[in-house]
């Protein structure tokens, strides 16, 4: 496994862990929990409680990390200038499948310089029982820009794939942190992967570069598929499997020419891509379970793949859901989303790919701003308003990065929910992991969003609510305060009610009993 080793001491005395606070630190811009060798903060337990009681976990612009409290619903008479109601069980939506990171090599990169103590750490943090459990993971096929170098698994031509190879990459960052992650998960049922795939040997495609304006030429398309085929056969000599594969990250890069590793495809293009090559190949393999997820692209290109893909009946036919990148939320209004769909079968939602501080490339912002919460709002909000549009879950990019946003050898530096500081051995978790964790902890997989009501003064008070009904039959409700100010709302779950005192800039899951 490489550098990532574990000792038998040192899981025994994990797992005998109980919570542990937010070893907090005043950075650049607010808070970070700081870990390492010898310590990081847990999230406290789910306790068992009794029909009316309720948990509730609190994150913060002021205090980090998880706090929790106990009560009882009072049946409270109070008035309140907001509540929140949820009136009836049955009046249900989508179910969540989860929520989660992508095992690019920089994730890798930076979780293995750490020390072993402090890798488990990380690890645990993000898929042990004292943490957020994530339960989705994005994995790459052969390299990214968050890679060191660009390369694919058949860098010299061979149209027979014989030399088709996993790289050192997929050996020292990619495979033993997952299958670290599926122990830690207890099996691939609750770890659910999907792969996708940035750019085709150089000898596949129009333009023999990663970037750039390019395509893989037709006449490889149908070697293109069955490249795919190979590297679910070699992860699966690795113990690894995979619930999906999306069509292609970011289809449009290679029609504009961005210089990010891709293939271009048209909406025709992939149309044909799917319905011609892909989709047999996937279907006609024993990996024909694996569900196709088109688009993986942003917001903006909804009207196209409406209009073009999902409209083809042959492509449609092989297609069981869309993949959404958040890279033009800021343009395009969230109602786009209700174009993927397709009125003749039924398609699954998925954010598949978020990170902050993408505009660095640009000039106009930077990559990394440590501790803010500004950046956990923004994982906050477009988490919530995806899943009030149905989705069933959200995958985050890099789980770790360095203090500047890498490595990337493109130079496209972003930020992430964990910043690793080798030099002291330590990293430090920020406010976007916490926010996203309120959503993988406690709305687990097999979670269904239910109906929920806020009357009152909510546009005031700048309260944001969504509510899940949990396999273990608990209302989880979660309650973001989008204001500086603390505020004061009434919860009522059929019926029962209880006043709550939200903190000004926080995030907070109320898990309730029936």
């Amino acid at each position: 496994m490489g550098k990532v080793g574990y000792f038998a001491i040192f899981l025994a005395f994990i797992a005998t862990v109980q919570s542990q606070s937010c070893n907090s630190r005043t950075v650049d811009y607010g808070i970070v929990c700081v870990c390492n060798a010898s310590y990081c903060d847990t999230v406290p337990a789910l306790e068992e409680l009794s029909s009316g009681q309720y948990q509730l976990y609190t994150t913060s612009k002021n205090n980090a990390g998880f706090s929790t409290s106990i009560g009882t619903f009072s049946n409270a008479t109070d008035s309140a200038s907001v509540t929140v109601t949820v009136s009836n069980l049955s009046s249900t939506h989508q179910t969540i499948i989860g929520f989660g990171g992508a095992f690019t090599d920089a994730t890798g990169i930076n979780i293995v310089i750490l020390s072993e103590a402090a890798q488990e750490h990380l690890l645990q943090s993000y898929y042990g029982e004292n943490g957020i459990q994530y339960s989705i993971g994005r994995v790459p096929i052969g390299g990214t820009d968050y890679s060191t170098r660009g390369y694919t698994y058949c860098d010299n031509e061979d149209e027979t794939l014989e030399s088709f190879a996993l790289q050192e990459e997929d050996f020292n960052y990619k495979i033993p942190i997952i299958q670290r992650a599926l122990e830690l998960r207890n099996g691939q049922e609750n770890l659910l992967l999907y792969a996708s795939v940035w750019s085709a040997p150089l000898w596949m495609k129009t333009n023999d570069a990663y970037s750039g304006k390019g395509k893989v030429q037709t006449k490889y398309l149908e070697l293109w598929a069955q490249y795919f085929l190979k590297f679910f056969d070699a992860y699966a000599e690795n113990d690894i499997s995979f619930w999906g594969v999306t069509t292609q990250n970011e289809p449009e890069n290679g029609i504009t020419g961005i210089v990010i590793p891709n293939n271009g495809f048209t909406a025709p293009e992939m149309a044909d891509w799917i319905k011609n090559y892909m989709g047999p190949a996937i279907r006609n393999s024993s990996y024909s379970s694996l569900k196709i997820i088109a688009h993986d692209d942003n917001r903006a290109l909804l009207p196209v793949l409406s209009e073009v893909v999902l409209s083809d009946d042959d492509a449609l036919h092989y297609i069981d859901g869309i993949g959404l990148h958040w890279y033009t939320d800021f343009i395009t209004p969230a109602t786009v989303l209700n174009m993927a769909s397709s009125s003749k079968k039924e398609l699954f939602r998925l954010s598949t790919e978020a990170c902050t501080g993408y505009f660095a490339i640009e000039g106009l912002d930077i990559p990394i701003r440590l501790g803010s919460w500004d950046r956990g709002q923004d994982y906050i909000s477009s988490i919530m308003t995806h899943l009030e549009y149905d989705f069933i879950g959200w995958t985050d990019w890099n789980m770790a990065l360095n203090t500047t946003g890498g490595p990337n050898y493109i130079d496209n530096p972003v930020d992430s929910p964990i910043i690793v500081n080798a030099t002291s051995d330590e990293f430090y978790k920020q406010p976007m992991f916490y926010g996203l964790g309120h959503f993988s902890k406690f709305i687990v997989p097999g979670s269904v969003r239910i109906d929920i009501e806020l009357s009152g003064l909510n546009t005031l008070y700048n309260i944001h609510a969504l509510a899940f009904l949990r396999p273990d039959g608990k209302v989880a409700v979660v309650l973001n305060n989008r204001s500086g100010s603390s505020k004061t709302i009434k919860v009522n779950i059929l019926g029962s009610t209880q006043i709550l005192s939200l903190d000004g800039n926080s995030l907070n899951t109320l898990l309730y009993t029936v």
